[in-house]
């Protein structure tokens, strides 16, 4: 573990005797990569972030971050990481400009420092010609960009994002996009993220973790989370006894997993047009009737669906 950014170990939280939001989250991210959080609306995410952002302690368990304590050490933490939260929290009466050097300074950054990341950041995020606007007068995807810009100027060695790209267009979220792959290629940063968009875990992330009723429940990169699933996935949507198809096919060697969603069937092969046949032939032996089918290649969606027997957006 000497080359982890962030390392916890048993991080548990609890906020009640009904409440327990972690349950003992093991953690390793590896410094300069990128690591992905995902898991279900309640799952701990929002939990995890604060405490190893020192806005909240832990129960019991530890959370070491750049290698200091985060109960112990909150401002060693605090000097070495930036955030951006999911909610927009810029104040809509100061220019662009003005927020980053509020920021700068409250951080202790010199004047001349904080002018020089200002300008270095605005190009990062290509906001120097509304730099003088109003927040106010910004759209979605440029307070996104300066919020990011905000969280980069005390130069932090590891960067909290908090679901970077929610409720942005195409065009804006891959320009996030952009620019997180570059804090990574170009700068050498750390960065942890949470989001809701399975593409942008697969084409952003190094490693993933599903985090469901506050533990880690799997882990990988997206290509070996993925794998797992088998080579395709069969989606039947029908009627009738399904408990008893289920059961047969999850006793077939070729059946990589069977979950159940939204009303269909998600059945992982090795091969999809291989098995079809078998597959119907033991739904009519069962009564199960197949009104559609559809093969497709597995995603980290069906990963996420195998592991949580959730849909993202489930409460």
């Amino acid at each position: 573990m000497t080359n982890s950014a962030i390392v916890t170990q048993e991080l548990t939280k609890r906020y009640s005797d009904e409440v327990l939001a972690l349950a003992g989250v093991d953690l390793a991210v590896q410094a300069n990569t990128i690591y992905a959080l995902l898991g279900p609306n309640g799952a701990g995410k929002t939990t995890t972030i604060s405490i190893l952002t020192t806005l909240a302690q832990p129960t019991a368990g530890t959370a070491l971050v750049a290698g200091f304590d985060v109960v112990q050490q909150p401002a060693e933490v605090r000097r070495r990481i930036g955030v951006t939260f999911q909610e927009t929290v810029l104040d809509v009466d100061l220019t662009g400009r003005q927020a980053l050097w509020f920021h700068g300074r409250l951080y202790g950054l010199s004047k001349a420092k904080c002018n020089q990341k200002i300008e270095e950041l605005l190009t990062l995020v290509e906001l120097e010609s509304a730099a003088d606007r109003r927040v106010g007068t910004y759209s979605g995807g440029m307070k996104r960009r300066l919020e990011l810009a905000r969280g980069l100027m005390t130069e932090p060695e590891i960067l909290f994002l908090d679901e970077p790209t929610l409720g942005l267009d195409p065009q804006n979220r891959a320009g996030i996009w952009h620019y997180i792959r570059d804090l990574k290629e170009q700068r050498g940063m750390t960065l942890l993220m949470t989001t809701h968009y399975m593409d942008e875990a697969e084409q952003l992330a190094d490693c993933v973790g599903i985090i469901d009723n506050g533990r880690i429940v799997t882990e990988g990169t997206p290509q070996q989370l993925v794998e797992q699933m088998g080579a395709d996935v069969l989606r039947f949507h029908g009627h009738g006894p399904e408990a008893e198809f289920l059961t047969r096919i999850n006793s077939l060697s070729f059946v990589e997993n069977a979950v159940r969603t939204n009303g269909q069937l998600h059945i992982g092969v090795d091969s999809g047009n291989k098995r079809l046949v078998e597959l119907v032939q033991i739904a009519g032996a069962t009564g199960f009737v197949i009104e559609d089918i559809a093969i497709t290649k597995p995603s980290l969606g069906d990963v996420f669906l195998q592991v949580t027997g959730r849909q993202f957006r489930d409460e």
